[in-house]
C-alpha cells in the first residue's frame, strides 16, 4: 500500500510516462498524417461544395449532398459503396442491419472471433430475444479462439466449409473480453483463409473503435462489407447520431434495403440538419482518433507503472481505441470509473454506480460524461461488475484532457496500487 501522492509527484511521474512512450506516439502521429491526406484526397476527388452541407427533408429524394458523403465514405474506407444514415442509431443497428439484409432461412453465419460483444448476443440468438437471426432461422456458430488469444484459423477453415454458411463475421476491437483487439494484418490474413476455403462466402466485420487507428480499413484488405457508428470514430465527437455501412455494391443494396424497405432502399432517407456534420466530422476524424489513441497510450503507461495489467501495453500498436485495464477488485474498478467521470465536462458531478443495463448479462458502471450520449470517442469508461474487475477505457477528444484525466486517475488509485510512483 502506498501513501497518497502529492501533486507535483504526480505531474512529475505523468510527465515521465509522456517521455517513455514518445517513441510510440509518433508513429500514431505518422498514420493519422496518411489518414488525413486520403480522407482529404477524397473530398477534393467528390469536389465537395456548400451546396452540398445543405441537408434534406421528407423522403430525403435527390440529396445530392447525401449521395457525395456516401460516395467519400465508400473511397476512404476501400468500398465500392456506403450507406451513411443519421437513422442508424448505434454500431449494434448498423451490424444488425448487415446481418438481416444478408442472411435468410436456412443460412448459418460463423463468428470467427469467439464470443461477441455483449450487445450482439440478442440479436444473434445467443440469448432470447424477440425478431433474432435465431428466431429467424439462422444458424449461429461461433469459432473459438486459439489458446493464445488469436484466431483460430484451422477452426474458422473447417467452419465455413459447412455448406450453409453465407456469411462470416469478424469483430475487430476486443469488446469485454480478455482477448486482443485484431489488427488489420491479422484479419488480411484470416480473409484469405475464409476466401479460400470458401472464395463465395462474404465476410462482414465489426469495425466499431477500430476506424482510423490503422492506415487501412478491412475493405482495403479483403472484407465484403464493414460496420460502425457514428458516434464512435467516424463521428469525431461532433455527430449526434449515425452509423454507416460500407462494402460491396450488392450488399449495400440489401442493406439499404433492410433499413429502408425493399424497392425503395438507399434512395430515401433524409438527412435533416446533420449533413453539414457528417462531412465536418469525417474531416476531422483522423485527428481525433489520434488524440484518442495518445491519450489512451499515456493512461496505459500510468496505470501499468502502478502495477496493473493493461491490454494493450504502452509500446504496441493499436488497432482500436479500447483500453483494458484489470483492476482486481470492485472497490479499485468503481474508483477508477467515478475519477473518469469526475474530470468530464458534462455531468462531472454524478456518481456512477452499477445498474443493470439493456444488451448486458451483468451490471454495468458506466463513466460516460458526454456531450454526446453514448459517444466513446469522447473519454469514458465502463466495465461490467464481474471478476476479474476489468475496465475498458476509450476515446478522448483533447490529448490534454487526457493528460488532465490521467493525472487524476494517478491520484485516486495510487493509494489502491501495489507499487508507488516515485
Amino acid at each position: 500500500m502506498v501513501v497518497e501522492a502529492k501533486l507535483d509527484d504526480i505531474r512529475a511521474y505523468v510527465e515521465s510516462c509522456e517521455r517513455q512512450i514518445e517513441p510510440y506516439q509518433r508513429r500514431s502521429e505518422a498514420i493519422a498524417l496518411a489518414n488525413q491526406e486520403r480522407v482529404l484526397e477524397a473530398f477534393w476527388r467528390h469536389e465537395v461544395a456548400q451546396l452540398d452541407l445543405a441537408g434534406s427533408t421528407g423522403y430525403g429524394l435527390g440529396d445530392v449532398g447525401r449521395e457525395k458523403l456516401e460516395a467519400i465514405y465508400a473511397d476512404v474506407f476501400g468500398a465500392e459503396a456506403a450507406l451513411v444514415r443519421p437513422q442508424i442509431v448505434s454500431g449494434t443497428h448498423a451490424i444488425a442491419l448487415a446481418l438481416f439484409g444478408c442472411l435468410r432461412p436456412g443460412d448459418r453465419l460463423v463468428v470467427a472471433t469467439g464470443v461477441p460483444y455483449d450487445t450482439l448476443h440478442a440479436a444473434l440468438g445467443l440469448r432470447p430475444a424477440a425478431g433474432s437471426l435465431a428466431e429467424l432461422g439462422v444458424e449461429v456458430e461461433l469459432a473459438e479462439l486459439g489458446e493464445d488469444g488469436g484466431m483460430d484459423l484451422a477452426a474458422i477453415e473447417r467452419a465455413v466449409r459447412a455448406p450453409a454458411v453465407r456469411m462470416v463475421l469478424f469483430q475487430r476491437s476486443r469488446g469485454y473480453g480478455d482477448r486482443r483487439s485484431f489488427s488489420i494484418a491479422e484479419l488480411e490474413a484470416a480473409f484469405s483463409a475464409v476466401k479460400e476455403a470458401r472464395p463465395d462466402v462474404w465476410i462482414a466485420v465489426d469495425n466499431c473503435y477500430g476506424e482510423f487507428v490503422e492506415d487501412r480499413e478491412p475493405c482495403h484488405v479483403g472484407a465484403d462489407v464493414a460496420m460502425g457508428s457514428l458516434i464512435k470514430n467516424p463521428g469525431a465527437g461532433l455527430c449526434p447520431t449515425g452509423g454507416y455501412v460500407v462494402g460491396r455494391r450488392d450488399i449495400v443494396e440489401r442493406v439499404a434495403a433492410r433499413l429502408v424497405a425493399p424497392g425503395t432502399a438507399a434512395e430515401y432517407g433524409p438527412t435533416g440538419p446533420y449533413l453539414l456534420t457528417m462531412f465536418q466530422a469525417l474531416f476531422l476524424a483522423p485527428h481525433a482518433v489520434l488524440q484518442a489513441v495518445k491519450g489512451s497510450r499515456l493512461m496505459a503507461a500510468a496505470l501499468q507503472g502502478l502495477g496493473f495489467r493493461v491490454s494493450p501495453a504502452p509500446e504496441a500498436d493499436r488497432t482500436d481505441l479500447i483500453l483494458s485495464v484489470e483492476l482486481g477488485t470492485p472497490d479499485r474498478l468503481l474508483a477508477f470509473c467515478r475519477t473518469i467521470q469526475s474530470v468530464a465536462p458534462v455531468d462531472s458531478h454524478v456518481r456512477p454506480e452499477p445498474a443493470p443495463m439493456a444488451g448486458y448479462a451483468d451490471p454495468v458502471v458506466m463513466a460516460a460524461g458526454t456531450f454526446i450520449q453514448g459517444a466513446s470517442l469522447e473519454l469514458t469508461a465502463d466495465a461490467p461488475l464481474r471478476p476479474p474487475y476489468v475496465a475498458y477505457v476509450q476515446g478522448g477528444l483533447t490529448y490534454e484532457h487526457a493528460v488532465l484525466a490521467v493525472r487524476r486517475v494517478v491520484a485516486a488509485i495510487a493509494p489502491l496500487a501495489s507499487k508507488n510512483i516515485t
